[in-house]
């Protein structure tokens, strides 16, 4: 298959950056739902127009393009060994393209392969088929939505639904259950694929398999069909919304699977995917590896956003570091920001490591740190520039935030998916500000991140966990934690709690 290897980067590149079809539609009922000018709107605008930008300039939709797992049909006979020495050096090319951020890092050491490919990445399930072509679907699911993966094991007691038993109102109250977990911290609003029974290891897997179905399919089913439905019903009278600001779109596909089980072991399985739902599936001529189609490839889409730029109002707070404690006090929840000058990223590696040390790589006081493990691409100059930077899922740095903050003198934190009462304490404390940016919008932050100025640590972490100062222009985000003990990211906890209970399906408990 001399064609192979090109092939496979093209599949590769329009997965990263061009949005399927059939998702791009479920975006856009979810984006005309919201009510015009509130957050979960505002969000829905800017995550329509990186979806455009990506498109255009074959970026990645966002910069965590996950552990690429490829699910391969061949026909008996086609030689998979030298199939999967292609797909690696596709994926090796892809890295080194930017088109992928290098993401495989080893569990022991810590050390970034710096090229996506070690003895177990990226994963590739093989299986052999009587039709004589090679189907492929690839799906690159980010860190942020794969750490909401949860797994249930029936019966079981569930926060705010009480008792769930080993029946399909118990299942319900997991699938329900799993979306209110997530909250905004899987960049909602998102899709899930669920298994119910198999073994705890094969759950997973068949629940990731589920979001290989088209968002519009039905299932063949008749009282799964009729679980997907309630589930997509009730499951967006949450009114988590999109990146939990609150709103109507809280869930945009459900795609539900039954395998059996052993007697003894009743397992519910969910794999959650953010609104970056990235995954196509191509045909392969196993004589040429030639492309023969694509399945959902959007060919020429149509522009989705309403508009062009970040949606502003002309009442936006300006900041430029280093900011004071008095500029801090003086925001509060709501208020949205434009950031211009030097910020700084830091994401788990670096926070470990300012809570380890005195020292910091970087002058700390009163700076903006970004929540971001961007993709950057050197140039023939040895400069660095930004490529996607859209933000990481603030929740893992919980246990470091507060600390980190008064021991630096860290002012703005920025990231995604809101903090805890550790961090928001500390605000109050110290004097501080949770700023949230549009999680999986890595090419619009992208375009106000300029000049890299310095990095640190690349050699130690690898370029997602260094730690990078850039120059900002007009960087956008909106306070949804202040230094007053404010916090939207517990009003819309406490309320969608409230809103799941009021769901809670009757059912047995045994």
């Amino acid at each position: 298959m001399k064609n192979f290897r090109q092939s496979m980067l093209e599949f590769i590149i329009q997965t990263s950056t061009n949005l399927p079809a059939d998702v791009r539609e479920a975006v856009g009922r979810a984006a005309v739902r919201e009510k015009e000018g509130t957050k979960a709107a505002q969000a829905m605008e800017i995550i329509s127009q990186n979806i455009d930008m990506a498109c255009e300039d074959q970026g990645a939709i966002c910069q965590d393009t996950g552990m690429p797992t490829f699910d391969i049909h061949t026909p008996v006979g086609v030689d998979q060994i030298t199939m999967e020495e292609d797909v690696r050096w596709a994926v090796g090319e892809a890295t080194r393209l930017g088109k992928l951020r290098p993401n495989s890092v080893d569990s022991i050491s810590g050390k970034n392969t710096g090229n996506n490919l070690s003895a177990s990445t990226p994963i590739l399930h093989f299986k052999q088929w009587r039709k004589n072509e090679i189907k492929m679907t690839l799906i690159l699911k980010g860190g942020g939505c794969e750490n909401k993966n949860i797994q249930y094991s029936l019966p079981c007691d569930l926060e705010h639904m009480g008792k769930a038993g080993r029946d399909l109102a118990g299942v319900k109250k997991c699938i329900l259950h799993a979306i209110w977990q997530a909250q905004g911290q899987g960049c909602s609003s998102g899709f899930i694929g669920v298994a119910i029974g198999s073994d705890r290891a094969s759950g997973y897997t068949f629940a990731k398999e589920q979001l290989f179905r088209d968002v519009d399919d039905e299932n063949p089913d008749p009282q799964l069909a009729q679980l997907e439905a309630e589930i997509m019903d009730e499951g967006n009278k949450l009114g988590i919304g999109p990146m939990g600001f609150g709103g109507l779109s809280t869930l945009l596909g459900v795609k539900i699977g039954s395998y059996n089980r052993l007697p003894a072991s009743y397992f519910v399985s969910v794999a959650y995917n953010c609104w970056a739902y990235r995954r196509l599936t191509v045909y392969i001529d196993p004589e040429t590896g030639d492309i023969l189609r694509w399945h959902q490839l959007a060919v020429n889409p149509r522009r989705m956003a309403k508009q062009e730029g970040f949606p502003l109002s002309g009442r936006e707070i300006r900041l430029v570091p280093p900011v004071s404690e008095e500029q801090i006090r003086s925001l509060k929840v709501g208020d949205v920001v434009l950031i211009s000058g030097r910020m700084v990223t830091g994401r788990d590696a670096i926070h470990k490591y300012l809570i380890e040390n005195d020292t910091a790589p970087a002058d700390l006081n009163g700076a903006i740190i970004y929540h971001c493990g961007p993709v950057m691409l050197k140039d023939a100059n040895g400069q660095w520039h930004v490529k996607a930077a859209g933000p990481t899922t603030s929740a893992r740095e919980e246990p470091y935030q507060a600390t980190v903050m008064k021991k630096f003198g860290i002012r703005a934190v920025i990231g995604k998916g809101g903090m805890g009462p550790k961090t928001l304490a500390g605000l109050v404390e110290h004097g501080g500000v949770y700023l949230h940016a549009i999680g999986g919008a890595a090419q619009i932050y992208a375009r106000t991140l300029g000049k890299v100025t310095d990095v640190h640590l690349l050699e130690e972490m690898g370029i997602p966990e260094a730690m990078w100062e850039i120059e900002a222009t007009d960087f956008p985000a909106i306070v949804t934690m202040d230094s007053h003990g404010n916090s939207l990211h517990k009003e819309v906890l406490a309320e969608s709690g409230t809103n799941l209970a009021a769901l809670k399906p009757a059912g047995t408990a045994h």
